[in-house]
């Protein structure tokens, strides 16, 4: 399998960018020849992939700021199409990232190359609609990490949506947001995100002491930290537990929940580089988003023996009662029993904590690497039509 892979960022870098870097490592390993434009590269990649940065090389590239995140995205697309013509014969497919695509998608469908676009998240229409009725039913604006409705930012994603062959959608929840939009199935394709397991690992033997749930993330009100305090504290848990929140909380979070974050059992880290070491020595994960494209916390928690309390937003690796307790968006009342059932039966949570530890390994980048290999093999499936707006 020969893939041209177009990321228009920092590979290697935080966040999608991680994703990025891990998914062509993992498609290196499982045997793909991988040709690689990104943006730029933060971290190194395998010795077997090939990489050609479009904006920058090494400690020299174009500054972000200046070119702004889509002009940024699209020089970069610009340049990947015109690379893209000197390729025909040497690549099977291309497999590029939202708002640096259109272009690409565009010269791959002329040139009768079939093309993937990631889905890192739920539809874009769906992702303002949903936060937008949430800040207003909260009382609360919607911050930078958060979406705000930007219209070009999606008019030139839903063109993308509708140029490329497939879409890659990491979760039943991300694939649904597309069905309800209108989009056939099998015009959808599903693969997965994984976690390292030299980084998220569990404890010899699980701690026992203080009951410990965990937040991870920033207050954006998709990931409903909100949510989470509200269950907390209505849970018997709080008062004599403790839940700890890693990520950014900006002033008017802490000004709206001013009473819920005052409580003594709720502690404010602020941004932490030892998320892993949190990870391992609490009980549970609390993460009740209203939307995510995978929920990558969750798995990193599995991978850590701490038990994820997630909503159904979050990835379908937390099979409710095996290795998780799964509870309907925005529905804290299940979360707050959730909560108390773990914190009451401490045999449950052992069970729960054993079938993290025992299943990890199926849920690690390599493997998640293979099922986008196979992901890939589908969408070139003879039996399926791989043409652009064909599919629409």
């Amino acid at each position: 399998m020969r893939v041209l892979y177009s990321f228009p960022n920092k590979i290697g870098a935080a966040r999608i960018c991680s994703i990025a870097w891990q998914q062509v490592r993992g498609l290196a390993e499982a045997g793909a020849e991988v040709i690689v434009y990104p943006g730029f590269v933060s971290r190194k990649l395998p010795a077997t992939v090939t990489v050609q940065a479009t904006l920058g090389v090494w400690k020299f590239r174009l500054p972000y700021r200046l070119l702004g995140r889509m002009g940024a995205a699209r020089l970069h697309d610009r340049i990947v199409a015109r690379r893209l013509e000197e390729l025909v014969g040497s690549v099977d497919l291309v497999h590029c990232w939202p708002l640096g695509s259109l272009q690409t998608l565009e010269t791959a469908d002329r040139l009768r190359i079939p093309t993937l676009l990631e889905r890192p998240n739920a539809h874009t229409r769906f992702c303002y609609e949903v936060v937008a009725e949430e800040c207003r039913r909260i009382g609360v604006t919607s911050r930078h990490y958060d979406y705000v409705p930007d219209r070009k930012v999606l008019e030139r994603e839903e063109a993308e949506f509708d140029r490329a062959s497939r879409l890659l959608c990491p979760s039943e929840f991300t694939a649904q947001s597309f069905i309800d939009r209108g989009f056939p199935i099998e015009k959808l394709v599903r693969h997965a995100y994984g976690f390292d397991e030299a980084v998220f690992y569990p404890l010899p033997q699980r701690r026992r002491g203080r009951f410990t749930a965990l937040f991870v993330g920033v207050d954006a009100v998709r990931k409903g930290l909100h949510l989470a305090l509200e269950a907390w504290l209505a849970s018997p848990a709080s008062l004599d537990g403790a839940f700890l929140v890693a990520g950014e909380v900006g002033t008017e979070f802490k000004k709206r929940f001013a009473k819920e974050i005052s409580n003594s059992s709720v502690s404010l880290l602020g941004h932490r580089n030892d998320v892993p070491e949190l990870m391992r020595n609490a009980d549970v994960l609390l993460m009740p988003s209203i939307e995510e494209g995978f929920g990558l916390v969750c798995v990193e928690a599995i991978g850590s023996g701490c038990v994820p309390l997630v909503s159904r937003a979050c990835t379908d690796l937390c099979q409710h009662g095996h290795n998780s307790m799964v509870h309907e968006v925005r529905d804290v009342r299940t979360l707050q029993e959730q909560i108390t059932m773990l914190y009451e039966d401490p045999a449950l949570l052992d069970r729960l904590n054993k079938t993290c530890v025992a299943e990890r390994l199926e849920y690690t980048w390599k493997n998640a690497g293979k099922k986008l290999l196979a992901a890939y093999e589908s969408a070139l499936s003879p039996s399926t039509v791989l043409s652009g707006q064909s599919d629409m």
